[in-house]
């Protein structure tokens, strides 16, 4: 028989070895390893130990823990942390036990709990989903076991959380079909509102860049007091929690001068060994020094620390934050509803990521509720390789002459790039015509129904957008002539596009108009000549 308690100290070396059975000397978090800090934390009132007991033996077979004081104070916000299982004790439902253990001895004290489950199985996601956690997001390449793991973000809404839920949420249209998805997991309808033209902060350079030395912390602390108006970026830390807790949890901050006075700062964690950082804190005097620290500090995590990983918790309802740490390379990877308690409600959580080390999503295993999430998140950052070569295409073809530069990189991270390898029919007659290219590279033959070539599209021309307007089907066969890319759109996402951006449709169907009378123009001057 297995019953599930409370740890002890007794129980730390049992656990310390499970931990090591199940990772090797991989594992990104030590303190599992050591024996006194496992003592520490069992002891806590921060963190909760479960271990699952066999009654007959007394041995234990399986660990599992809740932090509870991971957010800002009173936020009510718990990570279930690792549920680990002794090889012994596999296929007796000890994992289920476990989790469904911690959902009854915290659950009066909570408002939200979140699970970082692996990827490389579905073990823990299943597990997470059987007690009422949802998907919420995928965080790309997190942690460090030999080579870089994913983790399936879950979360769970206890008590008056979702009462307290400020509604409409204000986002920029690149997270909003990611919030889509993780609201409706949690029941909850999508009330985002979509930001048609967001704004970052202003790009201003004029700064001096400074790393917090001890005897700067009283001047930025004087500095910090009155300088948030409202937060927009949300962590476990804060610099008034004091400077002993910032260097325990290798906090740092990195201050921004004009003329010889602080307008602003950045507070940030790096985790050395597991290649990862966090930033959890941004204050600044006035708007001019907030794109320029978080640029600076993505440039000192590439180059200077060596990080792989940079994440960060941004409101759901600060359009230029989120604008700004997208310009910055930063993808959204989940949204987590209600997440941290602010004034008088609780916000949503856009947690945004930085991947500073190549992407392969090919060794995902995720359980199927969480698979529309994932899928999102895993184009999103195969679009970001792509991006640059989609981005300069949609400079030069005709299609999308007059946008702006942020209307440009919207279409851009609308569509796909697709490889044309030569000899390729792109369709054929009858095919449905759901699709429309904007060729990059190379050419592509068009016949007739009698296999004669009537006209070729080249680079920067469109192609299968006649037929996707007028037609449900096409009337010609489409070939690759010579190998080459192309900007890939579905009718879909085109749709899509107009749906969200009415101001790019205007420009697109104004422009699509301007091109299909080029074509039609050169089609009746061809069938002239062959006339004569």
């Amino acid at each position: 028989m297995i019953v599930i308690r409370r740890a002890c100290e007794s129980d730390v070396e049992a656990i310390s070895e499970m931990f090591q059975i199940a990772y090797g000397d991989d594992y990104f978090y030590p303190q599992y390893y050591d024996i006194q800090s496992l003592k520490r934390m069992i002891l806590s009132d921060d963190t909760l130990f479960l271990v699952a007991e066999e009654s007959d033996t007394g041995a234990v077979l399986g660990t599992a823990s809740v932090l509870l004081e991971v957010g800002a104070h009173a936020d009510l916000l718990a990570e279930f942390g690792r549920l680990v299982v002794h090889p012994q004790g596999r296929g007796q439902g000890i994992g289920g036990k476990l989790m469904k253990a911690r959902v009854e001895f915290v659950q009066d004290r909570l408002h939200v709990g979140i699970v970082e489950n692996r990827s490389a199985h579905e073990f823990s996601q299943r597990i997470s989903h059987q007690h009422g956690f949802h998907p919420v997001g995928l965080l790309p390449n997190k942690f460090q076991l030999g080579d870089r793991e994913s983790a399936a973000l879950y979360v769970c809404h206890f008590g008056h959380a979702l009462e307290l839920r400020r509604n409409h949420p204000h986002l920029i249209p690149e997270i909003y079909p990611l919030a889509k998805l993780a609201l409706e997991n949690c029941q909850l309808n999508c009330d985002a509102i979509i930001e048609a033209e967001p704004r970052a902060y202003p790009h201003v350079k004029q700064f001096q860049i400074q790393e917090m030395e001890s005897e700067l912390y009283p001047v930025l602390l004087r500095f910090e007091r009155g300088r948030i108006k409202h937060r927009e970026i949300f962590g476990r830390m804060r610099l008034h929690y004091g400077l002993f807790q910032l260097r325990v949890s290798q906090g740092q901050y990195l201050l921004a001068y004009r003329d010889g006075v602080m307008v602003g700062a950045i507070g940030f964690m790096i985790d050395e060994h597991e290649r990862t950082g966090k930033i959890f804190e941004l204050v600044s005097l006035d708007d001019s020094p907030i794109y320029y620290l978080v640029s600076e500090l993505v440039r000192r995590c590439r180059e200077e620390y060596g990080i792989d990983y940079l994440e960060v918790d941004v409101s759901a309802f600060s359009t230029q934050m989120q604008q700004t740490l997208l310009e910055n390379g930063f993808l959204p990877a989940a949204y987590i509803p209600a997440m941290v308690f602010h004034d008088v409600e609780r916000l949503d959580i856009v947690r945004m990521v930085c991947l500073l080390t190549t992407w392969n999503g090919d060794a995902l295993q995720v359980f199927e509720p969480g698979k529309p999430i994932a899928d999102l998140v895993d184009q999103s950052l195969r679009l970001r390789t792509a991006l640059p070569k989609l981005i300069q295409a949609v400079k030069t073809a005709p299609l999308f002459a007059g946008l702006s530069e942020e209307q440009q990189q919207y279409v851009a991270a609308s569509a796909e790039l697709e490889t044309l390898p030569e000899g390729r029919v792109l369709f054929r007659p009858e095919d449905p015509a759901d699709k429309i290219r904007v060729i990059i590279s190379g050419e592509i033959e068009i016949q007739n129904c009698h296999a004669k070539t009537v006209g070729t599209i080249g680079p920067d021309e469109s192609l299968g957008d006649l037929a996707s307007v007028s037609e449900p089907s096409h009337r010609v066969l489409a070939r690759v002539k010579s190998h080459g890319q192309a900007m890939l759109f579905s009718r879909d996402s085109l749709q899509q596009l107009v749906h969200t951006r009415p101001d790019i449709g205007m420009i697109l169907f104004r422009n699509h108009a301007c091109e299909l009378a080029d074509k039609l123009q050169r089609m009746n001057v061809h069938a002239l000549f062959k006339q004569e």
